[in-house]
């Protein structure tokens, strides 16, 4: 017997409730730890952000408001615009969290939600291009 579509808020319990984020944070971070794009780019000490996401995950996927009540809205783009996150480093980061969310062994589909989210989030995170494309093509003289 199949069961009805899964509701992103339902994946929360699904999973295993705030355990199972935390469990995700510290694989996605493990992957991180070792990345030499990605590791210039968080403190040295990893702590904090990782419960912040571990707190994000939470919320998005239906944990109730943990990450509000701390934190406040999360802005992603606001809180992500002093790191230079280029179309190489979200990559980087998807292909890592993707990698950590597979080896979760989540169901099917809460996995699949997670990875759709994750696929949709990469590009809204970049914020600088490769210096080749900050140079407008020249218009050849019109005006």
């Amino acid at each position: 017997m199949s069961r009805t579509p899964l509701e992103p808020q339902q994946v929360h319990d699904l999973v295993g409730g705030a355990p199972a984020f935390e469990a995700l944070v510290d694989a996605f971070y493990a992957r991180v730890e070792r990345d030499e794009v990605l590791r210039p780019m968080y403190p040295e000490d990893l702590t904090p952000g990782k419960r912040h996401l571990a707190l994000f995950f939470t919320q998005y996927w239906g944990g109730g408001q943990v990450y509000g009540e701390q934190r406040g809205h999360p802005r992603l783009r606001m809180r992500h615009a002093p790191f230079p996150v280029t179309p190489e480093a979200a990559g980087r980061w998807a292909d890592h969290m993707a990698a950590a969310v597979r080896e979760q062994g989540w169901p099917e589909d809460a996995e699949a939600l997670v990875l759709a989210y994750v696929a949709r989030a990469t590009p809204t995170l970049i914020n600088q291009l490769p210096s080749e494309v900050d140079v407008l093509p020249s218009d050849g003289g019109a005006g």
